[in-house]
């Protein structure tokens, strides 16, 4: 019997543990241990609660309750509570997911302890070194046991940073090694997408014709914080709205809907509220997103998780950010990168709107969870 931490700290993480932790409770219950830490990066019911209970997670075993600060402030506090655990209690390894700051303080904790660190979504790569994520998803790399890749490019990203010949060797003796294991978000969007229908009005609630609206969503800081770019973004879609005439469904961050009437014009933020085109809603449970996701006919996003979501469900997508560290959608031609630019967002939406996409699988076989604690047990 081996036992794991499990660190979650955001939305899109404690989503992914759902396939994991289902898949120890299903298939390894006698060879896995698994006990959860959330860090409490996020903490708004809407953002983090409430997905616990509607996933079927086991209750968090550790809540350090961080909360928001800068990121040095942030990710200390996450560094102190998680080695705490680790001193309290032994664990056999840690793990992570993605590139947040919960990902970025559970590895620089357990490498100081030398527990090995099993990292999913391993090699994704958007080579824009200002973004915070890329820093935290490189340096989780580099300090992981096991790099479990989602898809053949982040294998390839890895191989080129020189991953598969690394001459690393951890405190136990053990090598690194990578593991192309396939994307668990597949996982959860395959077994997910057959019951949320069961678990979710959302598409009557806002009197939605399926096949007929478009599903935005706009978090990213330097699409929000930025008056120039969230003022492109947000008059693309109301002009697209109006004049192809079909409803954009857009759940706001909190922390964005606070910042639209101070970073929007006063003439956009009007229209926006105000249009007969645009529901603007709260954050979404993962059921309700999902069935977005499968009724939309197009979707328009800066989120990573979202991009792929959309491809699992066969949607085309306009990416709003200058790159994207899911190529393999770009290069499939099932999505166009738009940046927050208005002209290109347009453009993107007409492209998209007006000729078939095809959506291979990229993203593994759907077993993903399996693979990874198969390669976990196996670690020596």
């Amino acid at each position: 019997m081996i036992k794991l931490l499990t660190v979650i700290g955001a939305r899109p993480q404690i989503i992914k543990a759902a396939a994991i932790s289902r898949e120890i409770a299903l298939n390894f219950s006698d060879e896995v241990r698994e006990k959860i830490l959330h860090t409490g990066q996020h903490y708004d019911n809407n953002m983090s609660a409430v997905f616990f209970s509607e996933l079927g997670i086991p209750a968090p075993d550790y809540n350090l309750g961080v909360g928001s600060g800068s990121h040095g402030v942030q990710t200390a506090k996450m560094i102190e509570g998680i080695e705490k655990v680790f001193q309290d209690e032994h664990f056999d390894g840690i793990v992570l997911y993605g590139d947040t700051n919960s990902t970025l303080a559970g590895a620089v904790a357990a490498s100081k302890l030398h527990v090995p660190i099993f990292h999913i979504e391993a090699g994704l790569r958007s080579f824009n070194m200002a973004m915070p994520e890329e820093v935290n998803r490189i340096v989780c790399d580099q300090l992981s046991s096991i790099l479990f890749a989602p898809t053949q490019t982040a294998c390839q990203n890895l191989k080129a940073e020189g991953f598969d010949a690394s001459k690393a060797t951890f405190a136990d003796g053990s090598k690194r090694k990578v593991v192309n294991s396939g994307d668990v978000m597949y996982d959860n969007s395959l077994y997910f997408s057959q019951i949320s229908a069961q678990h979710t009005s959302i598409i009557a609630d806002l009197d939605l014709i399926p096949g007929n609206f478009i599903l935005s969503t706009i978090h990213r800081n330097n699409n929000t914080d930025e008056p120039e770019r969230l003022e492109a973004i947000v008059r693309a879609l109301l002009d697209i709205a109006e004049e192809a005439q079909k409803t954009v469904v857009l759940p706001l961050h909190p922390r964005t809907s606070k910042l639209l009437p101070q970073n929007l014009s006063s003439e956009t933020y009007h229209r926006l509220m105000h249009s007969p085109w645009i529901k603007v809603i709260p954050p979404v449970s993962f059921f309700e997103i999902i069935e977005l996701e499968k009724n939309a006919m197009l979707v328009m996003t800066d989120s990573g998780g979202v991009q792929k979501e959309a491809f699992f469900f066969a949607k085309p997508c306009v990416i709003l950010r200058p790159e994207t560290e899911w190529v393999e959608i770009v290069e499939n031609n099932a999505g166009v990168i738009a940046d927050a630019d208005y002209d290109r967002i347009r453009a993107a939406y007409n492209e998209l709107s007006s000729r078939k996409v095809t959506f291979p699988p990229l993203f593994g076989d759907g077993h993903a969870a399996r693979k990874i604690l198969e390669n976990i047990i196996g670690y020596k």
